[in-house]
């Protein structure tokens, strides 16, 4: 399948179940062969465990559900682009294929300056994802300003 706008849609959903609890609003999904086979909601602001993100929890998902010999062939979509420790976790499964529909330049595992996702000198990762960014890119970007909206309400 090449149109991943139904996951995307999908996908923000998750972030907007994440935002209602206070969290960054990140949703991610494991598809395989046209089948969703993990789903992760960010959680790691209101758990107070920095791991809880999107991606981690949608490919625990599709371990704990025994797709551990399929990873390989699958692909992530998530609302943003994973963060430095996500990109770690892809490389260490070698998922295929990432789609995501915003850029996080400071921390993201292939716009910042540490290229996890891209690098190739890690002989046991294998081959780099094929990375499709800017899916519903708008959509995701106006769930970034609820969520600064939200936090700024914290502050007052």
């Amino acid at each position: 399948m090449n149109n991943y706008t139904p996951y995307m849609l999908e996908c923000i959903e998750l972030a907007r179940q994440a935002l209602e609890k206070g969290n960054p609003p990140v949703g991610s999904l494991l598809v395989f062969k046209d089948q969703i086979i993990g789903r992760g909601i960010e959680s790691g602001k209101s758990s107070g465990d920095i791991t809880q993100h999107a991606e981690i929890l949608a490919v625990k998902d599709a371990l704990t559900q025994g797709h551990r010999d399929i990873l390989h062939e699958s692909v992530l979509v998530s609302t943003h682009e994973p963060c430095i420790m996500c990109s770690y976790l892809i490389r260490h499964h070698q998922i295929a294929k990432i789609v995501f529909g915003v850029s996080v330049p400071l921390v993201g595992g292939q716009s910042s300056e540490f290229k996890i996702l891209e690098t190739e000198t890690i002989p046991k990762w294998g081959r780099k994802p094929e990375i499709e960014s800017g899916l519903l890119q708008h959509e995701c970007e106006l769930l970034n300003e609820q969520f600064s909206e939200y936090l700024s309400r914290q502050k007052e």
